[in-house]
């Protein structure tokens, strides 16, 4: 039996996919090239806004009436956060899905396949199952990313996360670092540290015991995880994302300084340029304090490139705190910015609020910011014209087969012609020639 895998949503999103073909690979199916040769289509949902939610069901819709108008016994099936926040209405809301599975249900994913095959139509899966974390990965990619943090505590008022993902956990840093290991003898050079509030990693739970000391004198869990996985011989290149604020601290900042794996690079989001803002949506910090936490990480890494989120649109925002954030972007001089107009979410704080920023409002905010963040990235990005930088390549450009692709250390966007020999997987050098807003035009130079 062959399976074809859609995804929407984030990197944690991107992992859990990778997780679901790993597990049915395992267990005996195949990995069909597009979902006209599979036999089963899984979407992987995502919960974190509306637009995201109406893709995943309208793409439900389409499958499971043309799959099964074609082949009566081919299965389509939903995971993710939508399923975990819908549960069995999702069954209502999209005629013939087979079956849908939960976020902390994933190891289930075969014996429910197994289940449906077998006649039970209409499960919905919720069960959690030692907190959903599967470590099986496909073998070949060069770069991997690794859960070490599940669910989130925070509450944001515009957030459905928690509900959706769970109660903050830490994974113990021995199965990390094992499951470091095993990628790395994979050929895997590049891993990124997964968590939805990443720098809380280990705050909840002791994920180290009294055994693992630092060479460095870290205490806090996350420096010293970077420091041990910074030790993997093979392992060039370490990342970690999402940051909040909170979480940039001085042995953080040491840590990427000293550590030579750990790439130069922090997506932490900020959300809004406004105090009043932030304090209804309960972030935890005022606009001062996210420039003085990213001062403190920049102080010992001048070069670190930092992306961020932003809301426009958040119930109540004025015309002038929009141009708080518009201020604040400019401050910090972002590399690249997600930006994102608001829409209420069921069971959040914020769902309780007037949505009162009219939509085409909400869309000229957007623009603006876009716009913003294009003439801010050229500038950013014209001034590596010239220099060489250090990408892993991840194979062919999108656009141009004759080019290759990949990323510098600074997480930006590479493409580039290649040099004899070089291709998927190696890491090289090169200069820069041209520049667009989020991406370096260049050659390989060895």
């Amino acid at each position: 039996m062959k399976f074809h895998i859609h995804t929407y949503g984030c990197q944690m999103n991107e992992r859990d996919s990778e997780s679901a073909a790993a597990v049915l690979l395992a267990a005996g199916y195949e990995e069909a090239a597009s979902e006209a040769e599979a036999d089963l289509v899984l979407v992987n949902t995502c919960s974190v806004r509306k637009k995201a939610e109406d893709k995943a069901i309208g793409k439900l819709g389409i499958l499971a009436h043309n799959i099964k108008k074609k082949r009566s016994d081919a299965l389509v099936g939903a995971m993710g956060c939508m399923v975990q926040r819908m549960g069995d209405s999702l069954l209502t809301e999209v005629k013939g899905l087979d079956f849908a599975l939960g976020t902390r249900s994933l190891p289930l994913l075969p014996e429910v396949v197994e289940r449906a095959l077998a006649g039970s139509a209409g499960m919905v899966v919720l069960d959690e199952v030692e907190h959903g974390v599967v470590s099986a990965h496909r073998v070949g990619p060069q770069s991997a990313f690794v859960n070490i943090l599940m669910g989130c505590d925070r509450r944001c008022s515009y957030c459905i996360v928690p509900d959706v993902r769970g109660r903050e956990w830490s994974r113990d840093a021995a199965d990390v670092l094992r499951e470091v290991e095993a990628l790395v003898k994979d050929g895997v050079k590049e891993i990124t540290f997964l968590g939805q509030s990443v720098m809380s990693y280990g705050r909840k739970n002791d994920v180290w015991g009294e055994s693992h000391v630092s060479a460095l004198g870290f205490q806090e869990p996350l420096p010293r995880l970077l420091e041990a996985a910074n030790g993997i011989v093979g392992l060039e290149r370490i990342r970690f994302t999402s940051g909040h604020p909170s979480g940039c601290t001085d042995e953080l900042a040491k840590a990427v300084s000293v550590l030579s794996s750990v790439c130069e690079h922090m997506h932490v989001p900020v959300q809004s340029g406004s105090d009043r803002i932030l304090a209804s949506m309960g972030r935890g910090y005022t606009s001062d304090e996210y420039k003085d936490s990213i001062l403190r990480m920049r102080s010992l890494t001048p070069g670190m490139a930092l992306t961020t989120d932003v809301i426009v649109g958040y119930p109540g925002e004025t015309d002038s705190e929009f141009e708080m954030t518009r201020a604040l972007m400019e401050d910090m001089k972002f590399d690249n910015a997600f930006i994102f107009k608001y829409s209420p979410r069921p069971g959040t704080r914020a769902a309780d609020l007037p949505d009162d920023v009219e939509p085409d409002e909400k869309k000229r905010r957007n623009a603006v910011l876009l716009e913003d963040q294009d003439r801010r990235g050229r500038m950013l990005n014209d001034a590596y014209i010239g220099q060489e930088v250090e990408v892993l390549c991840d194979g062919e450009s999108l656009r141009n087969k004759e080019r290759l692709a990949g990323r510098t250390r600074e997480n930006k966007i590479a493409v580039f012609d290649p040099a004899a020999g070089v291709g998927k997987g190696d890491i090289v050098k090169v200069l820069v020639e041209r520049s667009g807003p989020q991406t370096l035009y260049g050659k390989a130079v060895n």
